[in-house]
């Protein structure tokens, strides 16, 4: 019998459907979150202890991502009632870095049949042929792959920067900019390379207060200061 082969998708693709049972009842994706930025992101096992701080800090900022037309939906390759246990755990037992009594409040998948950790690419059989690694993939409202993130098994993720990758995204597609290293919201902001020679020359030569120019192909926009 021949085994289904799934292509990972690829920044610029459209995110795999899928239909799956979860903590906060059964999904289908993407319809249930049209026009939403969704981080669909996968952690390895239940009762882990990366996994919790992860899960801890995730939940912890859920409202956060939310004002941001932001939904979370977490993975792994365990049952719905193994889900059920490891999150009532977290509320009733853990205490990390003073967040206590957290609530899990977004929907993780079960994914026993590995079907949605196949179609995402999250199983990569050097690290392990059971356990999904530490993937985040950030989707658009259009269920576009806009980023993909990934960690290997030993090492928690930085959700402040999954947030900050959101809103320098939702930034760049509202204002046509693009943001520099190590960029915060409220910094400069890089205006696009010009398309002639006449333009590179007028950027160069321009008075405007709100931009400036390190050279014909790099100019920023002025911000103000951080909020």
């Amino acid at each position: 019998m021949s085994q289904e082969v799934y292509k990972m998708p690829l920044i610029g693709d459209l995110a795999p459907s899928f239909k799956a049972k979860t903590t906060m009842g059964d999904i289908s994706f993407p319809e249930d979150y049209q026009g939403k930025w969704v981080i669909l992101f996968s952690h390895p096992a239940d009762f882990t202890p990366v996994c919790t701080t992860e899960f801890m800090t995730f939940a912890s900022m859920q409202q956060e991502f939310k004002a941001l037309n932001c939904e979370l939906i977490g993975s792994s390759i365990d049952s719905h009632y193994s889900h059920i246990a490891w999150l009532r755990t977290i509320k009733e037992k853990i205490e990390y870095k003073g967040m206590k009594n957290v609530e899990v409040l977004f929907p993780v998948i079960e994914d026993i049949t590995m079907e949605v950790a196949k179609k995402f690419g999250m199983l990569q059989p050097n690290a392990s042929t059971t356990q999904a690694v530490r993937a985040v993939f950030i989707i658009d409202p259009k269920a576009v792959v806009r980023a993909i993130l990934y960690y290997p098994l030993s090492n928690g993720r930085n959700m402040q920067e999954i947030k900050r990758l959101l809103i320098a995204m939702q930034k760049s597609d509202k204002e046509g900019i693009a943001t520099p290293a190590n960029w915060q919201p409220g910094d400069d902001v890089i205006i696009p390379p010009p398309g002639s020679c006449g333009v590179a020359k007028q950027r160069m030569e321009t008075k405007d207060p709100n931009m400036y120019c390190l050279d014909w192909f790099i100019c920023f926009k002025r911000e103000g200061k951080k909020p």
